[in-house]
């Protein structure tokens, strides 16, 4: 019951922080308006204003959705990674899986094909691939070694990079600028239909971990201790491994290559409510949400002129934030 009351009471809060944080950024902008006009439209007080409700509830809050789901989908990833691999530097992107999906989407570009299922399943198969190739160099004859994985993740990481590099210098058109653009996370380009078609991806898969959290748990105790509690270690971590795998894959064919935040919020919420994955999950969900529609507010405040990728944000935040976490587990 204490348990309970726990993930309620955290689920509830950041849940309101999450809507507070979704009210913020649809109110502010670039927009040449001032902020208490969109805060009168987004209420719906007083006369009504064509315009400004087309760019609240047309353009801002696409992207602003986009942008919860991608953060609540990275950070989860992230936590599952780090509790399944025992290890606290694993995050998507780190271990390479962002830059296969990605070299898998470009693929799926450069072919014309349609952003779902075409682009979407290039990525997974990307997403994957690059997965058991990191797991496969990084397990030795007994376990798997935290350092090899770390180093197997920054070399199939750079080799990503520059297949991706191999990919864009074939294309002479005008989709390099969109591609390059895209790589380091755009979520300009975001619509209902992306909105719609995340969260068809990503909402399952996130009742799947949530169910899984107590499996989790007891995993992160040993595989002979999950075992003797009515564990299948194999079965859990092969479901764990592919829909966390499927989910990222999903927000990388949408938005590119949004780094760290499957580093950031984890640890976070762990120096502030403890270890126990049952309340991580909701913790990561709308306090990663909430971090990247953050940082996309700054994305669009920061440049005098247009707007930068939200992937420049959060890799200036989350990169300190690993060489932090790697001295101190060092």
């Amino acid at each position: 019951m204490a348990v309970f009351r726990k993930i309620l009471l955290t689920s509830l809060g950041l849940l309101l922080v999450l809507l507070a944080v979704m009210a913020f950024a649809l109110v502010f902008g670039s927009a040449e308006r001032e902020a208490g006009a969109f805060l009168q439209a987004l209420l719906n007080i007083g006369e009504a204003d064509p315009l400004l409700d087309t760019i609240i509830w047309e353009i801002r809050f696409p992207r602003v959705m986009v942008a919860a789901l991608v953060g609540a989908t990275l950070s989860l990833g992230g936590l599952v990674f780090q509790a399944l691999l025992r290890n606290p530097l694993a995050e998507p992107y780190i271990l390479g899986i962002s830059g296969g999906s990605a070299i898998g989407a470009i693929i799926g570009i450069l072919l014309g094909l349609a952003r779902f299922p075409g682009i979407s399943l290039l990525a997974f198969m990307g997403g994957m691939a690059t997965l058991f190739l990191v797991l496969f160099i990084a397990t030795g004859k007994t376990l798997l070694k935290k350092e090899a994985l770390l180093l197997s993740g920054v070399m199939v990481n750079a080799f990503c990079s520059a297949v991706i590099m191999f990919l864009i210098s074939l294309t002479q058109d005008a989709r390099i600028h969109n591609i390059m653009f895209w790589l380091m996370g755009d979520l300009s380009s975001s619509g209902k239909s992306e909105v719609l078609l995340i969260a068809a991806m990503a909402g399952p898969c996130f009742i799947v971990i949530f169910w899984l959290a107590n499996a989790m748990n007891l995993m992160l105790m040993g595989k002979e201790m999950a075992h003797s509690m009515g564990v299948n270690v194999r079965v859990v971590s092969v479901v764990l491994l592919v829909i966390t795998s499927f989910m990222v894959s999903a927000t990388v064919s949408h938005c590119g290559l949004v780094a760290f935040v499957g580093l950031v919020i984890p640890h976070m919420f762990r120096l502030l409510i403890g270890a126990d994955h049952r309340i991580l999950v909701p913790a990561c969900l709308f306090g990663g949400g909430s971090y990247l529609v953050l940082c996309d507010i700054l994305a669009r405040a920061l440049p005098a002129h247009g707007e930068m990728p939200v992937g420049v944000i959060t890799a200036m935040v989350g990169a300190p934030v690993f060489i932090i976490l790697l001295k101190r587990t060092g």
